[in-house]
């Protein structure tokens, strides 16, 4: 079995330690993501999942436990950490408020120069990030203060991508943007991932986006591992979901609704895909609810 590009043992964090403001935000997690896997992290807010992710990327240093990077222990040696924040890239939630170059091209630019690459390098890198995020010649030249919101959203996450991260995590990338822009954006993240094969975590408060576009999901409650596993094992557990006050897609509560009310229908629908091959099932059968 190849080696986790993430893994924790008994990882914790504890918030002004020591202090009367004590609070633990992450508690005894155990977890290894696999390569390649498009990852969604949910949770409740305070459930310690923006501190756990920050984790990865070495903002944040555990207050007990271990991380470690594709098979690296990642604090074994403290002034190496800058190696691991290339590994694994961090688009902050409302990342555009980090924007601060004179134009598009040299805010993208600005991971990779940091980096000590060459200069063809670098602009290689900055074209194929933007190319990645549909940002067009003539933007790259204008200043990232003179673009829309959406715009400047993904010209921070392709400064991100050009410094080509074996890990994405993206902390509520569509936070604040419409419906399309949204939809825009996690389709660029998913293409993304389809042609690179990186690995990817996305942080997100809506069920229906994990539902749509990952293949695993990480839930964090109250600080800890709730579950982590294949999308559709996650859901098939919406109920207790649910309890935890995380809201559940759509198509899924009808099912559960339908289930409570005695069709044989399974719980663990989360897609429209889905809920219309049980749907033409039952209509085949002419079923009706269990007495």
């Amino acid at each position: 079995m190849s080696t986790p590009v993430i893994q924790t043992e008994n990882l914790s964090y504890v918030y002004s330690k020591g202090t009367p403001f004590e609070k633990t935000a992450v508690e005894n997690v155990n977890i290894q993501i696999e390569k390649g896997a498009f990852v969604g992290v949910i949770g409740h807010t305070g459930s310690g999942k923006s501190t756990l992710i920050q984790h990865f990327n070495g903002l944040l240093a555990p207050t007990s436990g271990k991380i470690w990077i594709d098979g690296e222990d990642m604090w074994a040696n403290p002034k190496e950490i800058r190696k691991f924040r290339f590994k694994v890239g961090l688009v902050f939630q409302y990342p555009e408020y980090q924007l601060f170059e004179e134009t598009v091209y040299k805010d993208i630019a600005f991971g990779p120069t940091n980096m000590g690459l060459s200069q063809e390098e670098i602009d290689q890198r900055v074209r194929e990030a933007a190319g990645f995020v549909g940002l067009t010649e003539e933007q790259m030249a204008k200043s990232p203060f003179e673009l829309s919101g959406g715009q400047k959203r993904r010209v921070a996450i392709a400064g991100v991508l050009a410094m080509r991260p074996e890990v994405l995590i993206l902390d509520e990338p569509t936070a604040g943007l419409d419906p399309r822009g949204r939809e825009l954006i996690l389709g660029q993240i998913q293409e993304y991932h389809r042609r690179n094969g990186n690995t990817i975590l996305l942080v997100s408060h809506s069920m229906e986006d994990v539902a749509k576009y990952a293949q695993k999901a990480l839930v964090m409650n109250d600080s800890r591992v709730f579950m982590y596993d294949d999308v559709d094992k996650v859901f098939a557990h919406a109920g207790e979901i649910e309890q935890m006050g995380l809201s559940v897609p759509q198509i899924t509560r009808i099912f559960l609704r339908l289930a409570q009310l005695g069709y044989p229908v399974s719980s663990d629908v989360y897609t429209i895909e889905q809920a219309k091959a049980q749907l033409m099932t039952l209509l085949k059968k002419g079923e009706r609810p269990n007495a």
